[in-house]
């Protein structure tokens, strides 16, 4: 049984320091062009077919602002 994930990002907290970036085995996490109101760029889900839900991103996510869900498919 594999397991499909997604991620939801507190973007006003995001400061866009790409630690989450860096740390996604399958490259789904990226920043996005445009910034949020501190003017951080903010983490989301570029590849969200590729999530596998491993937590990667929030478990180092310095703000803890990644929560990450994840279904069995």
């Amino acid at each position: 049984m594999a397991m499909k994930g997604a991620i939801v990002v507190d973007r006003e907290r995001c400061k866009g320091c790409g630690v989450c970036t860096a740390n996604c085995p399958v490259q789904v996490v990226a920043l996005t062009k445009e910034v949020n109101s501190k003017g951080y760029p903010m983490a989301y889900m570029a590849h969200p077919e590729a999530c596998t839900g491993c937590t990667n991103c929030a478990t180092v996510c310095p703000d803890s602002v990644i929560t990450v869900y994840r279904v069995k498919v």
